[in-house]
């Protein structure tokens, strides 16, 4: 029988179940129907697109999208494991493949393993609005919930010591422009020294989605930059380079160098990263009384919400506004 016929006869079925509808009658008339026949999974010769083929038509989607080269690269980095995993064609992945998928991955933390999800999800997504499928097979997987963290910056306190503990120039110029303009790691990187507004005390910084946003330097950041700027001898256009030939911008990892060896040295209780100092700046601000609309455009943050986490941060900032607002 052709599959026109067995279409035409599913048809019918659905229109006789159709008139006084229900789901367990309508299940025994389509098992009786498909009893006669045999069905079989199509082989993987017969799926249109590769693995590679559709990864690549995604990763090209993304980069029209905007999303950022950081981004990207994990996105496909995470796809290539997931494909290696189930060793089958994305095409044909269930739920349970991708199920057994994060849940061998058991010892990561949860938040790492949500990631994991949302990019396969998104993957999915994709592949239903390119109708290539007709479904997500992530849609009934539950985002595994993660502990709420207070995102926790330095103490002002803290943050001298850490300026105290710079060795070099260059040390000293990292930790005032990260403190100053809240910049991301890749977005402090990817500066040159001709992006900076020295009159205007501000630079333009691209952000994630490739977004464009201003952030100012206050005048400790513009003057530890100027020395630092004075002691090179070399002709890079990068902001920071490195210390030797042949000079070129520093790579995320050198910066991150540079930071855990601050970090070393000033020995406080907290971890020094790059986000760190993007958190003490945010902390420092609201515990000054920022509004959280400025704070939002100068982080660079398109959900409110996002900026929102730094709002419960300071108890005595909660103190303060009590005294100050409460009407007795």
């Amino acid at each position: 029988m052709s599959k026109l016929h067995l279409l035409n006869e599913i048809t019918t079925v659905v229109k006789m179940a159709s008139g006084n509808y229900d789901e367990t009658k309508l299940a025994l008339y389509l098992d009786d129907l498909l009893s006669t026949y045999t069905i079989e999974a199509k082989d993987e010769i017969d799926v249109n697109e590769s693995n590679e083929d559709l990864l690549k038509m995604y990763i090209n989607a993304i980069k029209l999208e905007n999303y950022s080269l950081t981004t990207i690269t994990n996105y496909q980095y995470e796809l290539k494991r997931f494909i290696n995993f189930i060793q089958k064609n994305l095409l044909r992945a269930t739920t349970a493949d991708i199920r057994q998928y994060l849940a061998v991955q058991n010892h990561l933390k949860s938040g790492t393993i949500a990631t994991k999800l949302t990019i396969i999800s998104s993957f999915y997504n994709w592949l239903v609005q390119e109708e290539m499928l007709l479904k997500n097979p992530t849609a009934k997987i539950k985002t595994p919930k993660t502990p709420k963290r207070l995102r926790e910056g330095l103490t002002i306190e803290e943050l001298e010591i850490v300026r105290e503990s710079c060795d070099t120039l260059r040390q000293r110029a990292l930790i005032e422009v990260f403190y100053s303009t809240a910049c991301r790691l890749s977005e402090l990187r990817s500066l040159n020294i001709e992006d900076i507004n020295w009159q205007d005390m501000s630079v333009i910084v691209f952000g994630k989605g490739s977004k464009e946003r201003k952030v100012f330097l206050s005048f400790k950041a513009l003057y530890h930059l100027k020395r630092y700027l004075k002691s090179r001898t070399d002709d890079c256009e990068a902001l920071f380079v490195t210390e030797r030939r042949p000079y070129r911008r520093m790579t995320n990892r050198g910066i991150q160098f540079q930071i855990d060896k601050i970090e070393q040295a000033a020995q406080v209780s907290k971890s020094l990263t790059p986000h760190v100092m993007r958190h003490t700046f945010a902390t420092l601000a609201m515990d000054a009384g920022i509004e959280l609309a400025d704070l939002q455009h100068l982080l660079g943050h398109e959900n409110p919400a996002t900026t929102l986490r730094y709002a419960p941060v300071s108890e005595e900032r909660k103190r303060d506004a009590f005294k100050k607002y409460h009407v007795q």
